[in-house]
């Protein structure tokens, strides 16, 4: 049975809907209202705030723990800086990746790092001869996600003005202005929806009083509370992969094929192969030299061809609130080609967009394939064009 996050007790009496889905063990709501549509636009325009609790999270500190991590994911972190927060994957010793998640210096011999499943035990036994501990801190330390384009306006009055100067991917700690004693915590500015925002980081015995004076800032300016359905939206528009969704871990995949290389899945930014021996290397030099057979893209698919498929039933064309993680196959010339995985409608851009693979050859923007389409329990194609990623990138993601 799931269990309650330290916010749970806030968010439950906020969500109307009763819609909650199973996160990483934790009850985690999926929309607030009957649908997602006022927190979609809240991010967009305004602000809003997401329980991101059931993060996995790990604290790795000794003399060592940059070794560690540097062994054990496609990152060198030898020359990180204290307050660097960087995104990373890490793979098997086959090159596949294992999953993806973010690694925070929070001193010299004190990092964090998260994930979407698992990692401790596969960490601990690559830590053979290092001088570190790992803990996971998963249920110790809670999470809050503020994002849109007001998030450093309801911010400040509850960190104070020196949120103004935390750049992109870098981290600060801060003393959060909560009812009672002040909080002490951690403010990273990341997130998973493609736009202004930040990440809370607070003692779960805190984490009432923080939720409370965010919201308590946050509500003249229109911040509403989010649930993962229209995170959903937002991260296909941000072009970011969900571990599970648009690739399998290579420790949960049954065949070769579900598996994916950090150049398939398009991390390939990430890989810093001329160092000291870690996890998957000689695999993946070798991959960097024959290319990936594969690789993951944007598409947009041809409405007026979505549209005409339902027009010759006599039906307006019909896509669910949500995003579709069911797999639909790509074609070219009647073959298929790959597949698309995640797929929605952005409100804002007026489009409708997927994450898909397909064979590397067919991955520069412009080329154009067929989605298949079910309507009326039979198969259609309508065109779909590889776009570049991501689909939403506004300035002020970075500003």
């Amino acid at each position: 049975m799931p269990r309650p996050t330290p916010f749970h007790p806030r968010t439950s009496e906020l969500c109307t809907s009763m819609a909650y889905k199973e996160w990483a063990g934790c009850y985690a709501v999926c929309r607030y209202d009957t649908y997602h549509d006022r927190e979609y636009y809240a991010l967009r325009h305004q602000a809003t705030l997401m329980d991101a609790t059931p993060l996995y999270k790990y604290e790795v500190r000794g003399s060592n723990a940059a070794d560690l991590l540097s062994r054990v994911t496609v990152r060198d972190y030898s020359r990180h800086s204290v307050g660097r927060v960087s995104y990373v994957c890490w793979c098997d010793e086959h090159g596949k990746v294992l999953d993806d998640g973010t690694v925070t210096k929070l001193a010299d011999d004190h990092f964090r790092l998260t994930s979407a499943d698992p990692a401790l035990a596969w960490i601990h036994r690559n830590s053979r001869g290092l001088d570190v501990t790992m803990t996971d801190v998963t249920r110790e330390v809670a999470a809050l996600a503020l994002q849109g384009p007001l998030s450093r306006e309801v911010l400040r009055p509850v960190v104070g003005n020196g949120i103004d100067e935390l750049k992109f991917f870098r981290a600060m700690p801060v003393r959060y202005a909560v009812e009672g004693p002040e909080v002490e915590g951690v403010v990273t500015r990341t997130g998973y929806t493609g736009d202004l925002g930040y990440e809370l980081w607070m003692d779960s015995a805190d984490a009432l009083r923080v939720y409370d004076a965010v919201m308590e800032s946050g509500t003249p300016l229109g911040l509403l509370p989010m649930g993962l359905d229209a995170l959903d939206v937002s991260r296909v528009e941000a072009g970011f992969l969900l571990n599970g969704v648009d690739y399998t871990s290579a420790r949960s995949a049954f065949i070769e094929k579900q598996k994916s290389t950090p150049y398939e899945l398009g991390f390939d930014w990430m890989v810093q192969l001329e160092r000291d021996p870690f996890v998957g290397q000689a695999a993946l030099r070798q991959e960097k030299i024959e290319g990936p057979r594969r690789k993951l893209v944007g598409l947009e698919v041809d409405w007026d061809d979505f549209e005409a498929i339902y027009e010759s039933f006599g039906l307006a064309p019909h896509l669910t609130a949500e995003t579709c993680r069911a797999g639909a196959p790509l074609y070219e010339h009647g073959q298929q080609v790959g597949y698309a995985t995640s797929r929605t409608w952005s409100p804002t851009l007026k489009k409708y967009l997927a994450l898909g693979t397909v064979d590397a050859s067919l991955s520069r923007p412009g080329t154009r394939l067929e989605i298949e389409v079910t309507c009326e329990y039979e198969r259609h194609r309508a065109a779909a064009t590889v776009r570049p990623t991501p689909f939403f990138d506004p300035e002020r993601k970075k500003a």
